[in-house]
């Protein structure tokens, strides 16, 4: 009968650790690869940013997720693979966001602006697209990026 008794109160310990745990665990960082991207606005400005990858089914979960600083000139790109209606939402995003949603030519067709932080609202690409760019909050508007914009890296130019 002791026995049985520690035996329960070993798996009770194990769960309360995973329960506390499993969100700090949740939290820690994650390895993303680094590219070069350019915006080449309509008007003609080249955009230069360095963005992190998310192109596995696990990095593109995370994403941003717990991150509480990025530089201005910083971003993520999520690689669908294929093209297909891409939805998104900001739980356990601290930080506001412009999503640009990216076809399979490198072509922007729907811009969401001013992403709300731990929103679960869901944002909808509205069109099929094979790629999302994220950028901080504010750089849409402040540098003129446009649907019909191109976006460049080698993400966006391999072949798969």
């Amino acid at each position: 009968m002791r026995m049985f008794a520690a035996y329960r109160i070993k798996s009770a310990l194990a769960a309360l650790f995973f329960i506390i745990a499993f969100p700090v665990l949740s939290q820690q960082p994650m390895k993303f690869d680094k590219e070069p991207l350019i915006v080449q606005t309509a008007s003609g400005k080249r955009l230069n940013f360095i963005v992190e990858i998310a192109d596995t089914n696990e990095q593109r979960a995370r994403g941003l997720m717990y991150r509480k600083e990025m530089a201005d000139d910083a971003g993520m790109i999520f690689d669908f693979g294929v093209a297909r209606r891409v939805q998104m939402w900001m739980e356990n995003t601290i930080l506001p966001l412009d999503m640009l949603f990216v076809d399979s030519t490198g072509t922007i067709r729907n811009i969401k602006e001013n992403a709300v932080p731990y929103s679960r609202d869901i944002i909808d690409s509205m069109t099929d697209v094979k790629y999302v760019v994220e950028l901080n909050a504010g750089i849409v508007g402040k540098l003129g990026i446009k649907v019909g914009d191109k976006v460049m890296s080698a993400t966006t130019t391999k072949r798969k």
